[in-house]
Formats: structure tokens, sequence, C-alpha cells
């Protein structure tokens, strides 16, 4: 079976960085495309960023564009999620999600998720 562990979430102040990590096990991880949502309390949850099985093309959602990024290590079987800038808007849980198709679109439905960590940035 599918698993998805994130990690590396926590507590920070605004301005810091912060680095999200997910873990995946039970199937080929290079066949997947991967990608990450956020949900902050009383919000929908919503798309953050997406990456394809080799690493290329990447989609990120407007509100993170140039201060996130995503990153794949094949070898490692992990996705990543750089967070710098971070503002107290960014406050959420984040999940990391795989999908069998080979690119990740910001309309994607993933086929797998993560049981999600949390991300708070106080202001």
């Amino acid at each position: 079976q599918v698993q998805l562990v994130e990690s590396g979430g926590g507590l920070v102040q605004a301005g810091d960085s912060l680095r999200l990590s997910c873990a995946f096990s039970g199937r080929t991880f290079s066949t997947h495309s991967m990608g990450w949502f956020r949900q902050a309390p009383g919000k929908e949850r919503e798309f953050v960023a997406g990456i394809s099985r080799s690493g290329s093309p990447t989609y990120y959602a407007d509100s993170v564009k140039g201060r996130f990024t995503i990153s794949r290590d094949n070898a490692k079987n992990t996705v990543y999620l750089q967070m710098n800038s971070l503002k107290p808007e960014d406050t959420a849980v984040y999940y990391c999600a795989a999908d069998q198709s080979p690119v990740f679109y910001t309309t994607t439905t993933p086929d797998y998720w993560g049981q999600g960590t949390q991300v708070t940035v106080s202001s």
C-alpha cells in the first residue's frame, strides 16, 4: 500500500524558512507525480505546488510563487517543499499527495494523501 509521511512542520516566526519532507513507500516513487496542499482553519484545502515524475515541469499557487520551491529526490523516495519568507497567512496543515499521472497540475486530484503536518507562522 502507498504511504506518505510528512515531516518538518513546526512553529516559526514571520520571515523565517522551513523545509517540509514527504517520504513515499509502497509503490515505485519515480512513476508518480507529487504535490503539496494546505488547509487553514475555516478555509478550503488549496493546491500549493506540484512536480512531475522527472522533476519538470513544476506548478505553484500564485500565493506562494517566488517563495516556495518543490523538489524531489527519486533515489530517496522523497519530495520536499522549501518555504522561504513565511507569512502568518501560510499557517495551515500541509498535506503531501501522490498521483499516478506523469504531471501534477493545479487541477490534479491525487490518488494518495499523507496525514498532514502543522505549520504555524507567528507575526
